[in-house]
C-alpha cells in the first residue's frame, strides 16, 4: 500500500542496517547499526538541539499547538463538496443534491451530513487559489511556494514542507515523539524538507503501525501492516536495552568507525536523547491503537483512513506538531483524482466521488468531535484541502461525469487551532469556476498555520548558495477573518 519511507541516501547508509550482521546477528552492535540507520529517518537530531538550546538560553519550551492535515490527494471537486451550485445546470451542477448546514444559508453536497450538522465548528474557504499548483508530486499547497511547480520546475524537491518548518521552529511538543509525522500511501504524495535538510523530513508513520491495508482502489486484502520500525533484533528486548551504560559504550566505540560528519557530530551530542526515543515507550505506545478503548476505536471504525484518523489524535495528543494522512488508496495521482469512469481506477464524480464522501463526513467529524470532548481542539488545527479543484464542467476526456484538474480555484475546510469558526470565506463565480471575491493564497494558508503554531512569520532558511528564503512567500498574511 505504501511507498517506501526514504527513498534517498541518508547519513548513515555507509553502516549498512539490512546486512547480515545488522539484522540476523542477536548483538548489541547490530542493534546499534539498525537503530541508527532508522534514526536517520526519524528526524530527532535538530529537534533535540532546538529544545536544549532553548533551555540553555531560559526560553520556553515549544507549547501544545498541533496541525493534522487531512490531504485529499488527486484534488477533490470544489462543486460537488463546499461549493454546490444548485441552480446551476446538470453538467455544472453535478448529479449530487445538496443539504442545508448549521450555518443559515449555508449549503453543502447532500453526501456530507454529519459536517453540514456541525458547521459551526468548521470554517469553508471557497476562494483558494491554486494556480501553479499540480501533483506528482503535490509541492505547492504543501509548502506554500509557487515555483514548487512538480511539472515544469527542477527545484520542486528543494522547497522545505510546511510541516518541516514547522519542526525546524517549534519542534514536537514533548520529548521521545517525532514533530513531523506523515501516513504516507506514495512518496510523490507529501512534501519534504528539502532546504532544510533531511533531519526535518517527515517521519513516515506506516512503519510504525499495524494498519488495514488495501489495494489501490481501497479494497482489504485481509492482512495488516507490519509495524517493522519497533521490532528488535532476535535476541533483543526492552529490558536488555534498558542497560543504558552498556548501550553507550557500545554507542561510542562504534562511533569511532564513522566518518566525522555533521550528522554524526550531532550523534555526539544527543545519542543518550536518541537512542532514548528508540526503546522510550511514548512514540512506540502513541503509535498502538491496541491501547485505545474499544468503545473509541468503534466509534472512528475500522476503515483504513479513520484508524489512521485516530492514530493522528494520538500522536498530537503525544507531543506530535504536524501530522499528514495522506487520503488515497493510490500510490499514482491519488483517489480523489476523479476524471472520469473511462479512466481507471479513479471513476468520475458518481463512481469515484461519491463513496469516498461518507468515509470523509464520517472521519473529519469523528475527529473533531473527538478533540473537541477531550479539550484538545482549541490546541489542534484540522485542515482538509487537496493540491486543485476539478474543471466547472463534466464529461472532460470523453466521460460521463469526469472532471479534470483544475487550478484556478478550489475549496478546503479548516476546524479548530483556537480559531473563530462558524463561517464561510471568499466565493466563486456563479459556475465555480474562478473567484469572484477574497483569493486565498497558498502563502496565506502557510501564514495562517505558522501564528497558529508560534513560528515567526519573517523566518527565512538559506538554499545552497547561501541566499535566505523566506517560509513565507509572496506577501502571505494570515486570514485575519479566524484570529
Amino acid at each position: 500500500m505504501s511507498g517506501p519511507a526514504h527513498d534517498h541516501p541518508h547519513a548513515f547508509g555507509g553502516l549498512h542496517a539490512r546486512e547480515r550482521e545488522g539484522l540476523v546477528v542477536a548483538s548489541r552492535r547490530g542493534m546499534l547499526k539498525a537503530s541508527l540507520a532508522g534514526l536517520a529517518g526519524l528526524t530527532l537530531r535538530d529537534l533535540l538541539r532546538l529544545r536544549s538550546t532553548a533551555t540553555a538560553a531560559g526560553v520556553r519550551a515549544p507549547g501544545s499547538k498541533s496541525v493534522i492535515l487531512l490531504w485529499m490527494a488527486g484534488g477533490p471537486s470544489q462543486i460537488d463538496t463546499w461549493d454546490p451550485k444548485p441552480d446551476r445546470p446538470l453538467e455544472n451542477r453535478g448529479p449530487f443534491g445538496t443539504i442545508a448546514t448549521k450555518l443559515p444559508g449555508v449549503r453543502v453536497c447532500e453526501h456530507l451530513p454529519r459536517q453540514a450538522a456541525m458547521l459551526d465548528k468548521f470554517t469553508i474557504i471557497r476562494s483558494v487559489d491554486a494556480r501553479h499548483s499540480n501533483h506528482e508530486p503535490n509541492k505547492v499547497m504543501q509548502t506554500a511556494n509557487l515555483d514548487a511547480e512538480p511539472r515544469v520546475s527542477p527545484s520542486k524537491d528543494l522547497y522545505p514542507a510546511i510541516g518541516s518548518i514547522v519542526a525546524k521552529h517549534h519542534g514536537a511538543n514533548a520529548p521521545g515523539i517525532p514533530p513531523y509525522i506523515a501516513f504516507q500511501t506514495s512518496r510523490s504524495h507529501v512534501a519534504y524538507a528539502g532546504h532544510l535538510g533531511r533531519q526535518y523530513d517527515p517521519f513516515i508513520a506506516n512503519q510504525a503501525c499495524k494498519l488495514p491495508m488495501v489495494d489501490l482502489v481501497g479494497k482489504e486484502l485481509g492482512k495488516t501492516s507490519p509495524a517493522g520500525f519497533f521490532q528488535l533484533p532476535r535476541g533483543m528486548d526492552q529490558d536488555r536495552l534498558g542497560s543504558r551504560r552498556a548501550l553507550l559504550d557500545d554507542l561510542d566505540s562504534l562511533r569511532r568507525t564513522l566518518d566525522h560528519s555533521a550528522d554524526v557530530a550531532a550523534m555526539d551530542r544527543y545519542g543518550r536523547e536518541a537512542i532514548e526515543l528508540l526503546v522510550g515507550r511514548r512514540a512506540r505506545e502513541a503509535f498502538d491503537l491496541e491501547r485505545e478503548p474499544q468503545a473509541v476505536r468503534d466509534r472512528y471504525g475500522k476503515h483504513l483512513w479513520h484508524q489512521q484518523a485516530l492514530l493522528a489524535r494520538r500522536l498530537v495528543e503525544a507531543g506530535a506538531a504536524f501530522v499528514t494522512l495522506d487520503l488515497s488508496y493510490h500510490t499514482a495521482s491519488g483517489t480523489w483524482d476523479n476524471h472520469g469512469d473511462n479512466i481507471p481506477p479513479y471513476g468520475g464524480i458518481s463512481k469515484g466521488l461519491r463513496p469516498l464522501l461518507p468515509l470523509f463526513d464520517h472521519l473529519i467529524t469523528t475527529l473533531v468531535s473527538d478533540l473537541d470532548e477531550r479539550g484538545l481542539l482549541d490546541d489542534v488545527l484540522v485542515i482538509a484541502m487537496g493540491e486543485f479543484g476539478r474543471t466547472p464542467r463534466m464529461g472532460t476526456q470523453g466521460s460521463t461525469d469526469g472532471r479534470d484538474h483544475w487550478n484556478a480555484v478550489m475549496s478546503m475546510c479548516m476546524a479548530g487551532g483556537g480559531l473563530r469558526h462558524g463561517q464561510v470565506i471568499g466565493s466563486t463565480q456563479s459556475d465555480g469556476g474562478h473567484i469572484k471575491d477574497r483569493p486565498v493564497t497558498p502563502s496565506d494558508l502557510a501564514a495562517t498555520i505558522y501564528r497558529h503554531m508560534g513560528v515567526p512569520l519573517d523566518a527565512t532558511y538559506q538554499d545552497p548558495d547561501g541566499r535566505p528564503m523566506f517560509i513565507v512567500p509572496d506577501g502571505g498574511e494570515p486570514l485575519a477573518e479566524l484570529f
